[in-house]
């Protein structure tokens, strides 16, 4: 037979469970993002339900080609909480990326969400590196109608090697997943990283970190 001592044990192990659940959807059937509010909470403050109105959860033009104008020949198109209000709470967004001939979608990561990206037209040459220290890339070439994930904080990248444009889209497990690219928050932060300790890290001249700073 358990002893007392045994059972208040056993009980506080299930109390202590209970301690640590968190609700694992929204508690309510929708929460339509106020972006207009001062309030600061983790996501958005609700705009009374009532208000909402079917454009809060539409948006249009994804099937609109967009020319990859930057630098590395890409355009993203993003449709998280800032472009429908309606995603907030639910942990979801999208992309639509266009990929000029030899453009890329940069190595970057998101810090809050997975990805599961789709080739719709053209081909990719895409991948991820886990993290430290193996540091091992895992990388694949996809064709239309092909389909990849990103697990969640790894930095990734897509890349067109055809000669003609590329078009994927993409689902994140995130209402506003983030996006940090990688050589733009080294080389690019404001104020600057010091030179010094970038040379050292990439074990590089410091002229050469001088160089690539300049270029962002």
């Amino acid at each position: 037979m358990a002893t007392a001592n045994t059972i208040l044990v056993l009980v506080l192990l299930s109390l202590a469970s209970l301690s640590f659940a968190s609700d694992p959807s929204p508690l309510q059937d929708l929460c339509v993002a106020d972006l207009n509010s001062n309030v600061m909470v983790n996501g958005f403050v609700c705009k009374d339900p009532k208000l909402a109105t079917a454009n809060d959860f539409f948006f249009s033009g994804l099937d609109k080609v967009r020319t990859p104008i930057n630098a590395v020949g890409s355009n993203v198109t993003a449709v998280n909480v800032n472009q429908i209000a309606g995603l907030n709470t639910l942990g979801i967004s999208a992309v639509r990326i266009d990929y000029a001939p030899y453009g890329q979608n940069p190595p970057h990561t998101h810090p809050r969400a997975t990805e599961i990206l789709t080739v719709l037209e053209g081909s990719l040459f895409v991948g991820f590196v886990t993290s430290n220290p193996d540091n091992r890339l895992i990388s694949k070439v996809l064709q239309k109608g092909d389909v990849f994930v990103f697990p969640i904080g790894l930095i990734h990248f897509q890349f067109n090697a055809g000669n003609t444009n590329a078009v994927a889209i993409a689902a994140l497990s995130s209402q506003n997943p983030g996006v940090i690219t990688i050589a733009n928050a080294v080389f690019g932060s404001k104020p600057k990283i010091s030179a010094d300790i970038l040379a050292r890290a990439f074990l590089v001249d410091k002229n050469i970190v001088d160089l690539i700073q300049s270029k962002f």
